[in-house]
């Protein structure tokens, strides 16, 4: 309740300066500068250029394919001093299927969980930052999730809920290595008579 209360003040703060910046900025009548920056940043868009949806996606799928994110959770409520709990997802692949809907094959660890799993949620865009968007999502054998994950570089974070608990989630991303290969087996070789 407080943390809401902190910020509708926080808001109407911000409304309020951002008002009076824009009535110093007019003066004798003229017009405010218009900037299309923010805009153009909020597109995905630097210097002057345009991102493309589709290589955007590639550079996702790619970036998550063989890869780990390895973090900690947090539980709303829990005592201040308590650590964030570690979690772990391993994802094997991350496929685009159609419109905004895409499949990541996951070994999922947090807690005493561990199972893996293809799980299609949406994911949408923030510019050229990708977002899981999942709200009251069943897995079997899981339960019911909502939650909203950021990805940027080399990191993630979001927020998360699973039945009444929920809480935040953050950490990085980082490539999978690779399996151990197993020693190459001898070659049978038959004695050769003469």
């Amino acid at each position: 309740m407080f943390r809401a209360v902190l910020w509708s003040v926080c808001g109407v703060a911000c409304l309020g300066l951002c008002a009076a910046a824009m009535a110093e900025d007019k003066k004798d009548g003229d017009e405010p500068k218009k900037s299309d920056a923010p805009a153009k940043e909020a597109a995905g868009e630097k210097s002057g250029e345009k991102l493309d949806q589709e290589a955007l996606e590639k550079k996702f799928s790619e970036q998550m394919k063989n890869s780990v994110l390895v973090g900690r959770f947090t539980i709303d409520g829990a005592p201040a001093d308590k650590l964030a709990a570690e979690e772990r997802y391993e994802i094997e692949s991350v496929t685009k299927l159609r419109g905004d809907y895409w499949t990541f094959l996951a070994r999922m660890k947090y807690g005493t969980t561990d199972v893996k799993i293809p799980v299609t949620v949406k994911i949408l865009w923030a510019g050229d930052t990708p977002m899981i968007s999942m709200t009251d999502f069943s897995i079997p054998g899981l339960g019911t999730f909502t939650s909203r994950v950021l990805f940027y570089d080399n990191r993630y974070v979001g927020t998360w809920q699973h039945g009444k608990v929920g809480g935040h989630m953050f950490g990085s991303i980082e490539k999978s290595k690779p399996a151990e290969k197993e020693p190459p087996k001898p070659e049978n070789k038959k004695a050769e008579s003469k």
